[in-house]
């Protein structure tokens, strides 16, 4: 049984305390140097040259998705009639039968348009109106969409239901990606801080170096297929949106505090 393949990161960790070589010898005439005189460190200096200097460096990757959080469906309704008032009169009919049956749904408002077309055509009338629902919730768009074909004659045509996304939704998916990448990168130096025997010590660098976004993509067999006829599902996966992002950082590390002895 083959074990799953972890994602790539890079970790670096120097415990070496950083030393300055320049001024290890002093140069005298001639080219030639003498070694210089070290004084002993202080416990509290040495303790702090063994912990200036030291860091681990880690990358970290994540991959969110967001499914879209709005869908657009256009109710369009007909009818050419020889009487101007008799054509109106049909579409307004069938106009406050929709507003009726949305309203009941519990649909706000302000997530209806309406607009209407009146014009001649030949020697008849023709009025046209077209009914604009915003819905959040697609169980309930998939309600009011099916009892309208069922109470409606054929003048009146619904479309496919469009599934997009607000830009607040698309801007918080890229502000989760960066910040599951961190907490990813976190982890992962949390744990090799832990494997040396070391404490993680506060952040340093925290740089996004990457990110990405795309749609969702169905197979090749449906997207051979019209729009039109894909299942509602199908919809919504293809405007599935995908957001990733890759992170560098770096933290200090410092040595295991030793617990105090209480006499």
């Amino acid at each position: 049984m083959s074990l799953p393949q972890a994602s790539q990161s890079r970790v670096f960790v120097e415990l070496v305390p950083w030393v300055d070589r320049s001024r290890e010898n002093h140069a005298v005439s001639g080219g030639e140097t003498l070694p210089a005189l070290r004084r002993p460190l202080s416990s509290s200096a040495a303790a702090q040259a063994q912990t200036s200097g030291r860091e681990v460096h880690v990358s970290g990757a994540a991959e969110v998705s967001a499914g879209p959080d709005r869908a657009q469906v256009a109710v369009r309704v007909s009818s050419s009639k020889e009487a101007a008032a008799e054509a109106k009169k049909s579409v307004c009919r069938r106009l406050d039968y929709i507003a009726q049956s949305l309203q009941q749904q519990g649909l706000p408002a302000e997530n209806v348009t309406v607009t209407k077309d009146f014009r001649r055509v030949e020697n008849a009338y023709h009025m046209e109106a077209e009914v604009c629902i915003t819905f959040t919730e697609f169980g309930k768009m998939q309600n009011i969409c099916n009892f309208l074909v069922e109470k409606l004659d054929s003048s009146v045509v619904i479309s496919q239901p469009q599934f997009y996304h607000t830009p607040g939704s698309v801007e918080n998916l890229r502000r989760q990606a960066c910040l599951v990448a961190v907490e990813n990168a976190w982890r992962k130096a949390q744990e090799v801080c832990n494997l040396v025997g070391q404490t993680l010590g506060k952040p340093l660098l925290i740089k996004e170096e990457e990110t990405k976004e795309w749609e969702g993509q169905i197979d090749d067999h449906q997207s051979s297929t019209l729009s039109s006829s894909l299942t509602v599902q199908q919809k919504i996966k293809s405007a599935t949106i995908h957001a990733a992002s890759k992170v560098f950082l770096t933290f200090e590390v410092k040595g295991k505090e030793k617990k105090k002895k209480h006499l």
